[in-house]
């Protein structure tokens, strides 16, 4: 799951005091030992190396290489005009979320060739000062970036495996639908062709209108195959009917849950696709709800219908557990997403002020009324 752009913020500043933290006490600690300016190539070069990593988003390979470049320059004058050990502990920071980062983040390969230029920073520094603990320190820095980059990584694999698995059922799903709408609207033509050669037999004058009826009746097939095609799939579109709709509702209720239906609309008109995408939404939302929601007092789902689309919106009023703000906006809606996109719809799925979450579908129906 995307985290949201303000939290990345958050994050930042917070990293951003750590290393202005990492870098005053580096400074401090060489100003009490060494004496004199010694502190000011340490604490120039370990800003340097944290300013690259507060910025490594915007370029994850080249904040890496640009980092290391200044550590293991750092390293060697540290040996050519005897500084105190370099990478010292703020550069080290600097240098574990820049190399944690590559790793989450690039190609294996670039990740790999990253991680090894690390190594090599770190021995270059325990060869430049062998008695000194910080090249010690640089080394275990590597690794824990290494062990928090893997880990990210995998998870990160883990969470886009399971998501284009749900937008690959969702696709064959559709797919599916697709072959059942096609099939429902070219029977209606073979129909009424058949009707038009007894019509234009017995009544030749009244061709013309069936032909214009076959033509209708070819339009809107062609429009229901255009709003699904490319999600390519083969059961039945399922009904969006009141009384199915109400068996949702009452199944929930039947879980201990409370909900209301509000329906401003009339199903029976709408397409075979558009019923079956309002149904699983409304489906999904429950269900969604019934996981992650199991303190909410009540559920409200409304259904409303203008001229060009349906509009779904299913709301509940539990509390926010922080957990589970961002988790609910789950895999399932994934593919609700994929299906409504198919559709031209669009689906939106958050936290309301205050408390609770709102799911919100639109799915266009395709037709004036």
């Amino acid at each position: 799951m995307r985290v949201p752009d303000r939290f990345k913020a958050v994050a930042d500043v917070g990293l951003g005091v750590v290393f202005a933290a990492a870098v005053a006490f580096q400074a401090y600690r060489i100003a009490d030992s060494w004496g004199g300016g010694y502190w000011l190539f340490g604490a120039a070069a370990g800003a340097s190396v944290c300013a690259l990593a507060l910025v490594r988003r915007r370029s994850p390979l080249w904040t890496a290489v640009a980092g290391l470049t200044v550590a293991a320059f750092a390293v060697l004058a540290t040996r050519l005009v005897h500084l105190p050990a370099e990478p010292g502990p703020a550069a080290l920071l600097g240098l574990a979320v820049l190399v944690g980062s590559a790793v989450r983040t690039l190609p294996v390969r670039t990740a790999c060739g990253v991680a090894a230029a690390g190594v090599a920073v770190a021995a270059g520094g325990l060869l430049a000062n062998p008695g000194s603990a910080v090249p010690v320190l640089g080394g275990l820095a590597w690794l824990a970036a290494l062990a928090i980059g893997l880990t990210s990584r995998l998870f990160a694999a883990r969470r886009h495996t399971v998501a284009e698995r749900v937008r690959r059922a969702e696709r064959l799903e559709l797919a599916r639908e697709l072959h059942d709408v096609v099939a429902h609207h070219i029977t209606s033509i073979v129909l009424q062709a058949q009707a038009a050669q007894l019509v234009t037999r017995r009544h030749p004058e009244r061709t013309a209108g069936s032909l214009a009826d076959i033509e209708t009746a070819g339009s809107e097939a062609l429009t229901a195959t255009r709003r699904v095609v490319g999600l390519l799939r083969d059961t039945a579109p399922v009904s969006a009917g009141h009384e199915r709709l109400g068996e949702l509702v009452e199944n929930f209720e039947s879980r201990g849950g409370r909900a209301r239906l509000r329906l401003d609309a009339e199903p029976s008109g709408w397409p075979p696709e558009v019923s079956s995408t309002v149904y699983r939404v409304v489906r999904e939302s429950l269900t969604n709800v019934s996981r992650h929601a199991r303190h909410a007092r009540t559920v409200t789902v409304d259904i409303t219908q203008d001229e060009r689309a349906v509009t779904v919106e299913v709301e509940d009023d539990a509390p926010q557990a922080p957990a589970r703000r961002y988790h609910r906006a789950g895999y399932g809606l994934i593919g609700m997403r994929e299906r409504l996109e198919a559709l031209g719809g669009t689906l939106t799925a958050g936290p309301r002020p205050g408390s609770g979450w709102s799911v919100r579908a639109t799915v266009p129906t395709g037709e004036r009324r």
